[in-house]
């Protein structure tokens, strides 16, 4: 699934605070920015931002479409406008136009974890494993504590590739992190038991 609500706001909050950011951005050889936080944005697109955050709290998807759409074309340097477009059309039942803006994020930022874990999430719901597990595990591979890669992945190799020692490494991998989350727990235990048969 898509971020729930709670990791949303999360989000937003996050990228928020990377919009507010007030020095000059930091662009690489390519042209590409290294550093978020370094990134000066006008107000008026901040305000934007801010504004398609709470359309899409109020899951209004296609107002948030169309201000996100705004967001982008005068700020083309951050993937937080391009997850949350993907995001809005998801929601908006538009799985194509949501796939596109992921892969435009993931080109800003081919390591943003959020960005990676929307794609693979999609490309689950879909019924595309093989590229959901690598997106996943190369993800993983630069962020090697983001939680909901973690638990994702253990998702798909779990209930859609029965691959139970996959599984089990990355909901205990989870744990080792986030020991309150009893849910995990009970799939851990679940694991074990079915492992064992």
């Amino acid at each position: 699934m898509f971020l729930g609500d709670k990791t949303l706001l999360a989000l937003a909050s996050l990228m928020i605070t990377l919009l507010l950011a007030s020095c000059a951005g930091t662009p690489t050889a390519g042209g590409k920015v290294s550093d978020y936080s370094t990134v000066r944005v006008s107000g008026s697109v901040n305000r934007d931002f801010e504004r398609s955050l709470e359309y899409l709290r109020e899951e209004n998807y296609a107002a948030a479409i169309e201000l996100l759409q705004s967001v982008i074309e005068r700020e083309k340097r951050l993937p937080a406008p391009y997850i949350n477009l993907a995001i809005a059309y998801y929601k908006n039942g538009d799985e194509k136009h949501a796939e596109e803006a992921l892969l435009q994020a993931r080109d800003l930022d081919s390591t943003h974890p959020v960005t990676a874990n929307e794609l693979a999430v999609l490309y689950r719901k879909q019924g595309r494993f093989t590229e959901a597990r690598k997106i996943y595990t190369d993800a993983l591979a630069e962020n090697p504590d983001y939680l909901p890669l973690i638990k994702n992945l253990g998702i798909l190799c779990d209930l859609y590739q029965q691959d139970i020692q996959c599984a089990l490494a990355q909901f205990e991998k989870y744990l080792s992190l986030s020991p309150e989350d009893k849910e995990v727990a009970i799939w851990v235990a679940d694991l074990k038991r079915r492992a064992k048969k």
